[in-house]
């Protein structure tokens, strides 16, 4: 789960999340759970956790997913690779990060179609404002739309 770039996010922000709120209210989605993993310095670990997070989603029958981060840059190695990992097991996901121009992807992959870019900002940088940096309702919004269309898309 990521709320946005920062390290130093409150307490408030995570008890609060959108993204929970507006997923929870959905009648049209089925909220399965949470699942909290992070982001190991080693690509073998980091390797382990994207398949670990697939396998976990699998066993749940899941028909989508939407997966958040908090940071960029190292932490996007363990997104893109955990989006492909659940991809490859024929769920459709959708990412939410801190893209901007400051944390553009360092790696990506054919399944990163369905992004949803929390920067605010006009120079697409993190600032010091609240709301700028974080998740809010609308990009929860966005995030289960493109779900719901990614998923209606799947089915044959």
């Amino acid at each position: 789960m990521g709320i946005g770039p920062s390290t130093k996010e409150t307490t408030l922000h995570h008890f609060k999340d959108p993204l929970l709120d507006v997923v929870s209210k959905d009648s049209e989605v089925n909220l399965m759970g949470v699942i909290i993993v992070g982001t190991p310095q080693a690509n073998e670990e980091k390797y382990f956790v994207g398949r670990r997070v697939a396998s976990i989603c699998q066993s749940m029958n899941l028909d989508g997913c939407i997966i958040s981060v908090d940071g960029f840059g190292n932490s996007h190695v363990d997104f893109a690779n955990t989006i492909e990992e659940i991809a490859s097991k024929d769920i459709s996901v959708v990412g939410m990060s801190f893209i901007g121009t400051q944390g553009s992807f360092v790696t990506t992959n054919e399944y990163m179609d369905t992004i949803v870019d929390l920067n605010k900002s006009i120079d697409g940088i993190e600032t010091l404002r609240v709301g700028e940096n974080s998740s809010v309702e609308l990009d929860a919004k966005k995030a289960i739309a493109m779900l719901k269309l990614k998923i209606r898309r799947s089915i044959k």
